[in-house]
């Protein structure tokens, strides 16, 4: 009896070492995909960020926006995007419903000056990480600009203004129904996961710009339909708005090449694409699918490298801010109502004719032709900080 049980107590030592060596064999596992993905672009040896999960919640992207924007103007500026990573870090990218908590608690030791975030992140390994890949994502969409607003007389004034300067790509009073469907399985032409998020509603809906920059890719692909890519002028986020209206996609003077700027309209809702013929309707579900590419280096543009992140909690942080939008009745166009100057585009559109005037210093401007659809087929509401008041 006493050999018995001598050799179960082994027995049972034994499955517990290798217990053990699996939790030890999987933390490395995981410690070692981290590493990988934390190869941030210092500069050194090309090295540069591989991989992102995205997974901060709306409640979190909340909370921290709304500390970012109350601070501004005071001896303490909060950055949002420090808040966020500052969780990222703490937490391994987890953010669960006390994340907007622990957001608050560590504004209020930065704001009564107690601490900084340079003492606090000192020996948090993953900071740096976290930092440049939230701000990836989210670098282009708070900061100053300027835009129209009504006053009580209805008149149309210019303020600055400090806040959220990107918008949601559903313009304003037209209703979608979506929800978190990244990572589903897809399997037109071959079997893949879903990397964007999907927005069903009407043909026609006006489909807004989320963030300024310029367009990189226009015309049909077999899998999205009429398409449009805008890369963000720093070059880090590529977004693109897939399955446009059939015969009239794309608003009127857009092409390879165009600035835009944020809450303009792009294009239409439609439900192109799964063919290889073009301007062919062959996705059951008008929707808009939307994406957000991260691109760290341009080796991840295209290809088994690339980037993409789960946009339904940032859909569901931009919907505060929609872009009101009116209809030209002659050409059945929609405009965005409200006009915008975005610091960012303006630095762009300058830096670009400086580069075309060191190019061609005889180059005198001409006028660009609009774009039109023939070829296709046919004949504010959240909290943002008011700085000065326009003229």
């Amino acid at each position: 009896m006493k050999k018995l049980c001598y050799t179960i107590a082994i027995l049972i030592l034994g499955l517990l070492l290798i217990l053990v060596c699996l939790l030890k064999s999987c933390q490395s596992e995981r410690e070692g995909r981290k590493a990988n993905a934390v190869e941030v672009a210092a500069g050194a040896g090309g090295a540069y960020i591989k991989w992102v999960d995205f997974n901060v919640t709306y409640e979190a992207l909340c909370a921290a926006y709304n500390l970012d924007v109350e601070s501004y103007g005071q001896p303490v500026h909060l950055d949002w995007i420090e808040l966020l990573a500052y969780v990222g870090a703490k937490k391994g990218g987890t953010f669960g419903k006390d994340s907007p908590a622990l957001i608050k608690k560590l504004a209020s030791e930065l704001s009564s000056g107690e601490t900084t975030m340079k003492k606090l992140t000192k020996d948090m390994k993953y900071f740096d990480y976290y930092y440049e890949a939230y701000e990836a994502v989210l670098g282009g969409m708070v900061g100053e600009y300027e835009i129209e607003q009504e006053d009580e007389n209805g008149k149309k004034q210019w303020k600055k203004v400090y806040g959220l300067k990107a918008f949601s790509p559903i313009a304003k009073g037209f209703e979608y129904s979506d929800y978190d469907d990244f990572g589903s399985s897809r399997s037109y032409g071959y079997r893949r996961p879903h990397l964007g998020h999907d927005m069903m509603g009407q043909v026609g809906t006006p489909i807004i710009a989320i963030e300024s920059g310029y367009v990189e890719a226009l015309g049909w692909n077999q899998y999205g339909g009429w398409r449009i890519g805008i890369r963000s002028f720093d070059g880090k986020r590529y977004y693109y708005y897939a399955h446009l209206r059939q015969n009239f996609p794309y608003a009127l003077n857009l092409e390879e090449g165009s600035i835009v700027t944020a809450g303009d309209v792009i294009g239409y809702m439609g439900h192109t694409g799964y063919s290889t013929v073009e301007n062919t309707n062959n996705i059951e579900t008008v929707h808009l699918h939307w994406g957000l590419q991260l691109i760290f280096d341009e080796s991840q543009k295209e290809g088994n490298n690339e980037i993409w992140v789960d946009c339904y909690a940032l859909t569901r942080f931009l919907y505060k801010n929609r872009s009101l939008t009116e209809k030209n009745t002659d050409t059945k166009e929609w405009f965005r109502h409200f006009q915008m100057k975005d610091p960012a585009a303006e630095k762009y559109r300058q830096s670009s004719a400086a580069a075309d005037e060191k190019a061609a210093p005889s180059h005198q401007a001409k006028a660009q032709p609009a774009g039109d659809n023939t070829k296709y087929g046919i004949a504010a509401s959240f909290p943002h900080y008011i700085l000065t008041s326009g003229a």
